[in-house]
């Protein structure tokens, strides 16, 4: 397998799901599928139910798109055997993690931790463009991801 790195089972997860989370899936796929890497399963979900069976905004599918980079997903929201079946839950924020935290299970198996946290130019947070109203947030958003990907892929070798 390229680079060494057994594939393992990522969530990623934000406040609605369809806006950060859904971008670090498409982006953390497309990283995987550039180093050549199989065997991973990633998705994403959301803390809150409000957009559940939804489609990403449509900012964050405009750049996906200029990036070529597929994004295929439908808003769901985190539950309780995502802590088992995962190795690892990322949240976006500090919020995102204590909520994440705040509805785990007695007992779990997955790393709960910040994708910023993997981001070599330490912006450790990555900000909810939901309110913004152009997609400027969207492309910092695929910014920070790409690194994160990259950071976190890095960091298993």
């Amino acid at each position: 397998m390229a680079d060494g790195i057994e594939g393992k089972k990522v969530l990623f997860i934000c406040l609605g799901n369809i806006c950060r989370s859904p971008t670090a899936e498409a982006v953390f796929n497309h990283v995987l599928k550039e180093r050549g890497l199989k065997g991973w399963e990633v998705d994403s979900g959301a803390i809150g139910s409000w957009h559940i069976g939804l489609n990403p905004d449509r900012r964050a599918i405009n750049v996906m798109k200029r990036h070529n980079i597929p994004m295929d997903h439908k808003a769901r929201k985190i539950k309780k055997a995502d802590f088992v079946h995962y190795d690892y839950i990322f949240g976006m924020d500090h919020d995102n993690i204590a909520d994440i935290k705040a509805c785990a299970p007695k007992t779990y198996t997955t790393q709960i931790e910040l994708f910023g946290s993997y981001d070599p130019k330490k912006e450790l947070i990555i900000r909810d463009p939901y309110y913004d109203d152009g997609d400027e947030g969207f492309e910092k958003c695929y910014e920070q991801c790409l690194r994160c990907s990259n950071g976190f892929l890095d960091s298993l070798k």
